[in-house]
């Protein structure tokens, strides 16, 4: 971890790979969320065009496919890196 002056602290994550997410399939079951081992998806505030709010996905995803796992409606699509990448993130208050 890392802290520079005036600045929020930062973590590395290697991740493996990440994900795309058809927002406009969503039914805004919200499973994802708890689901999320890196706590990178966040529900919008925004509604796709059934009216429901979808994931967002922030930096900081390894790709490990658990959202993919448990979503009802298939609108996840894990997607594996060559060689692992580092990124870094600021570290966000649980």
């Amino acid at each position: 971890m890392s802290e520079t002056p005036m600045s929020e602290p930062t973590v590395s994550i290697k991740s493996r790979g990440t994900i795309t997410i058809d927002a406009g399939h969503c039914k805004g079951c919200e499973l994802c969320i708890p689901a999320c081992p890196p706590r990178v998806l966040t529900m919008s505030t925004a509604v796709n065009h059934m009216g429901y709010r979808y994931p967002e996905l922030y930096p900081g995803c390894t790709g490990c496919g658990a959202c993919l796992y448990v979503c009802p409606d298939f609108v996840f699509e894990v997607y594996r890196f060559e060689q692992p990448v580092v990124t870094e993130v600021s570290e966000r208050k649980q």
